[in-house]
């Protein structure tokens, strides 16, 4: 292999790596647990971005035109509104430490012997809570101590739902993703970045060979 193909090899396994952050945020938002979930939504909108930035290190690769296969998709990306959309977050982020996330909790039917659909509760459980600051369900428990923890559990759909949205979401741009829950916008967004990533490597790879298999424990598929 060229010494060329060897630096490019470099850039893309780092490209992978920063990647791989983002997806790991990805899983931290969609585990039930919910104890990661503002950190891994914080992890994915800043390596996601960051995604693009080392991406850019291949135009100082000697003899690589970069700019000739980027600026279309660079292109696409701003055109795209959720793409423009977590630019902007991780920039809001980035200067403001804030995230424009509101939570929206919808009970279709609840009564005492619906408690029954939550299982079996744990040994300690209290009280029962849907939609805390979290987006969550499930018992409060207390511990020996004293103290009190709280174990999550899924809520029934037959129950409700509880959604966290982005509260400054262009819709109006996208009329189609409306309503779509911070899981479901930020599980598409991981998919598109994977898909200019394996672009990059089909164009700048020789060989053309994957670098690192792609971790997809944890994505939300969207079935229309």
């Amino acid at each position: 292999m060229s010494d060329k193909q060897e630096e490019i090899k470099s850039i893309l396994h780092r490209v992978d790596e920063t990647l791989g952050t983002a997806k790991y945020g990805l899983s931290d938002l969609l585990n039930p647990s919910k104890t990661r979930w503002r950190t891994g939504l914080r992890n994915l909108i800043t390596f996601g971005r960051s995604v693009t930035f080392v991406l850019q290190n291949l135009r100082g690769v000697n003899n690589v035109d970069f700019d000739s296969w980027y600026e279309p998709h660079q292109a696409a990306m701003k055109a795209d509104p959720l793409m423009r959309y977590f630019v902007d977050a991780r920039n809001e982020l980035e200067k403001q430490g804030k995230l424009s996330v509101q939570r929206v909790t919808h009970i279709k039917s609840f009564s005492n012997s619906d408690i029954q659909k939550f299982g079996r509760p744990p040994f300690g459980a209290r009280n029962l809570f849907i939609g805390d600051d979290q987006g969550g369900a499930g018992w409060e428990v207390e511990l020996a101590d004293g103290t009190t923890q709280k174990y999550y559990v899924e809520l029934p759909a037959s129950i409700g739902e509880i959604k966290q949205q982005f509260t400054n979401f262009p819709v109006a741009k996208a009329p189609e993703l409306a309503g779509k829950s911070v899981e479901e916008l930020c599980a598409m967004y991981i998919e598109k970045l994977e898909t200019l990533v394996a672009q990059a490597k089909r164009h700048f790879l020789e060989d053309a060979e994957p670098l690192t298999p792609t971790r997809r424990k944890g994505h939300l598929r969207i079935v229309k």
